[in-house]
């Protein structure tokens, strides 16, 4: 077994659109970044290629490459999922922390939880996504910017009962 974490942050930005675990949600501000700048699957990622001593995302998708502007992280994750299955590992479980007092989250986690299972290829019930607010701390609570933490547990093929 492997066990990663991961973490990211990104600040608010006006006129981009709110990107988070790979669905776009209804909101009047996004996040600035090199890619879609979701801070969900950039927090997964990490975790991943954690695990596996890897490196990290901006070492895989460095933003100082134009071929990764704008990019949708759904198809960086699927790049990084390849690693993780061509060194002979599936997913134990996911498990994800948004960090966000705005907008609201909870409505958008069962289909966040599908597409990064989907790309996973693993059930729903493997990974767990929730939500929290900073209760008006930080930079988190003055909506200066929203922050993921990710824990994963990867498993060796070979070791699977």
């Amino acid at each position: 077994m492997r066990i990663g974490y991961g973490f990211d942050v990104h600040a608010i930005a006006e006129g981009r659109a709110l990107v988070l675990g790979g669905v776009h949600i209804p909101s009047p501000f996004g996040l600035e970044g090199h890619s879609d700048a979701d801070v969900v699957l950039h927090a997964v990622m990490d975790a991943l290629l954690g695990a596996l001593a890897l490196g990290d995302i901006g070492h895989h998708f460095p933003n100082t490459d134009d071929r990764y502007k704008d990019a949708d992280s759904m198809e960086l994750l699927c790049h990084v999922w390849r690693l993780v299955s061509e060194r002979q590992y599936t997913l134990g479980n996911l498990d994800v922390m948004v960090l966000a007092e705005a907008p609201k989250i909870a409505p958008h986690i069962p289909q966040m939880r599908t597409g990064i299972a989907a790309v996973l290829q693993c059930q729903t019930d493997q990974v767990s996504l929730k939500a929290t607010t900073m209760e008006t701390l930080g930079f988190v609570g003055r909506k200066e910017g929203i922050a993921a933490q990710a824990v994963v547990l990867l498993q060796s093929k070979g070791e699977i009962s």
